[in-house]
């Protein structure tokens, strides 16, 4: 066994494997955009329905009290 390194040809990445790099990239990134916004607008439609049931809660319940209160 010896000492020396041996060079290999043909190392290296091919233009074909940098474009299919670049391409799975831009893939990946709109996908987990995609998702991340589908998350987001889910969560941001549970966030006003929250808030419609507590107003509408809060306006029950002020309305109730008056009217027990009136009696």
């Amino acid at each position: 066994m010896s000492g020396q390194v041996e060079k290999r040809g043909g190392g290296g990445l091919k233009l074909v494997d940098g474009v299919a790099l670049v391409v799975v990239g831009v893939i990946g990134v709109v996908v987990a955009f995609w998702i991340l916004g589908a998350i987001a607008g889910f969560l941001w439609g549970l966030v006003k329905v929250v808030v419609l049931v507590a107003i509408v809660v809060g306006v029950v319940y002020l309305l109730v009290g008056r009217r027990r209160r009136t009696s």
